[in-house]
């Protein structure tokens, strides 16, 4: 099940056919476990990774801390709730330090993300924010993001 699921998490396009190849198991026990994980929710979802230069809609990114003062009986969950369901919300953390919640989020524009910011500091429980656009995307979620230099060396020897 790991091998399947490694596999998997480096080419969600992988064929059954060439799991099956590569973990040495039969197509069905490749489409059962298959099927298991998705049902487990161990597998959420299959997507695309799309480099975030090459979109036609350009967009802002930026990271919104927040400090919090939980609720009783539900702690940073309630807050949490209140703010995964913003559309342009990308990631929630809880984290440790000097603020609570690590937002990543992506609007539109500057206007769009301050607005937002904004937003977040209304609601019940938010003490503070800190924002901090993003600049440059060099890796992501183990995809680096910067191109690869030629060595001109190998050129010029050839």
């Amino acid at each position: 099940m790991d091998e399947i699921l490694k596999l998997l998490e480096e080419n969600g396009r992988i064929s059954v056919e060439d799991l099956a190849a590569m973990t040495q198991k039969s197509e069905d026990e490749v489409r059962s476990v298959m099927k298991e994980l998705e049902q487990s929710g161990t597998i959420i979802k299959y997507a695309a990774i799309v480099h975030p230069g090459n979109r036609s809609e350009k967009s802002v990114r930026a990271v919104i801390e927040l400090q919090v003062t939980p609720e009783r009986d539900r702690g940073f969950d309630a807050i949490a709730e209140k703010i995964y369901h913003f559309p342009q919300v990308k990631s929630l953390y809880l984290i440790s330090g000097g603020y609570d919640l690590q937002v990543a989020v992506e609007g539109s524009s500057i206007e769009d993300v301050a607005l937002l910011t904004q937003k977040f500091a209304t609601i019940d429980g938010v003490r503070s924010t800190k924002t901090q656009f993003v600049l440059q995307i060099y890796k992501e979620n183990d995809i680096i993001y910067v191109p690869k230099e030629k060595d001109l060396r190998q050129e010029m020897m050839a």
